[in-house]
């Protein structure tokens, strides 16, 4: 399936690093199936790795040698650039599609080392690209969850097939930009479920700072905090994650309001001056093409979704990592399925939550490491991943 799934990319999609991406993640999904049929004591740590290393390595080195990349590589790599120049991530008056940078200032710090090594030794500034980052921050992360909880479930073998999975492979090496705020959501959740509020608050905190899409994980994390170490501890997360935020946004907030307001809130839901390119046929993007009538039905949707999904929270709390990785997910789910503008691919994020925390949970001996490299790529449609813009 997986293999089937990359193999489409070549032939579908307009996307340099796309095709670049299918044609090795094919190649590599078919070895490490030839693996599994010809080792039976070997077959399935070898082919996890043999997955991974033509669905993430080799793809991932290739693209970032030769400069290919989705938009929003260069979009996080100037923002850390111009917060290095101005202190604020956000240009003035952006004269193209492109010049939007539609984060919230957190996004910035991942492209904070392209602008130290901008000026340096030409094979130094390989190091700056902000795809390196992010998976260094998403692999961190899912490692920091594992031992908060208590390192079981996701052993090595297993956490390499979650990685080498088309769910994690293929934004891993083309673009990167949503794992750190996956791995943080993760983070976060792991941390809640073992009633540690400040700490979760903080993951929070550092999410919250990167997309406004993470938002709703606050009230998950709250609800969970509140079922399993009471209601202080889920008022200590909750203040801790929503002061870290306003203090992470308040410097651009205050250098530049308009332009953060107009590129992080306006652009993204359809309503900002150049046309978001997030225009998958998804049930609010259909909605929003009507016309002004068509876009607030869109976000009247948009809001109900909100309130049942903080009802369900209320009236029946998340008891544990996985019931609150699966509440956050289907919140996530409404939020990419009704906004006015959106893609398939952004799907990927709450496909890798819920998948992952049935990971973290089970013990290892539940299932073999190959039937969970199954369940991860057949987890994703196969649909083609745009920018993330």
């Amino acid at each position: 399936m997986a293999a089937v799934w990359a193999a489409a990319f070549p032939v579908v999609s307009s996307l340099g690093p796309h095709r670049v991406w299918g044609a090795s993640a094919c190649v590599g999904y078919l070895c490490a199936a030839v693996a599994v049929l010809s080792w039976r004591s070997l077959g399935r740590a070898v082919s996890v790795w043999i997955a991974g290393i033509g669905a993430v390595l080799v793809p991932l080195v290739v693209l970032v040698l030769t400069g290919g990349a989705q938009s929003e590589v260069g979009v996080v790599e100037r923002a850390g650039l111009l917060t290095v120049r101005q202190g604020t991530p956000y240009l003035a008056d952006p004269q193209a599609v492109l010049e939007v940078t539609p984060y919230l200032p957190g996004m910035a710090l991942f492209g904070l080392p392209g602008a130290v090594v901008a000026d340096g030794w030409e094979p130094l500034r390989y190091l700056g690209d902000a795809r390196l980052w992010c998976a260094a921050a998403f692999l961190g992360c899912l490692w920091a969850a594992g031992r908060v909880l208590g390192g079981r479930g996701t052993g090595q073998l297993v956490g390499a097939a979650l990685i080498a999975s088309p769910v994690v492979a293929l934004p891993l090496a083309v673009s990167g930009v949503d794992l750190p705020l996956t791995g943080l959501l993760c983070l976060a959740l792991a941390l809640a479920a073992r009633h540690r509020p400040v700490a979760a608050g903080l993951a929070l905190a550092l999410a919250c700072s990167l997309k406004w899409t993470a938002w709703p994980a606050l009230a998950v994390v709250a609800a969970l905090l509140a079922h399993r170490a009471g209601l202080g501890a889920a008022v200590r997360g909750t203040g801790v994650a929503v002061a870290g935020t306003v203090l992470a946004v308040l410097p651009s907030a205050l250098l530049a309001p308009g332009p953060l307001v107009e590129q992080v809130f306006a652009f993204p839901t359809g309503r900002g001056e150049w046309e978001t390119p997030a225009a998958s046929p998804l049930p609010g993007r259909l909605l929003a093409d009507l016309g002004p009538f068509g876009w607030y039905a869109a976000m009247t949707l948009l809001a109900a979704g909100g309130v049942a999904v903080a009802v369900s929270l209320w009236v029946r709390p998340p008891a544990g990592l996985v019931p609150a990785a699966d509440r956050l997910a289907v919140g996530l789910c409404t939020a990419f399925l009704l906004a006015p503008a959106g893609r398939f691919g952004y799907l990927a994020l709450p496909v890798l939550l819920s998948v992952w925390a049935r990971l973290a949970e089970a013990p290892s001996r539940v299932a073999p490491a190959r039937s969970r490299v199954v369940a991860a790529g057949s987890a994703a449609r196969p649909v083609l991943v745009g920018g993330d813009r």
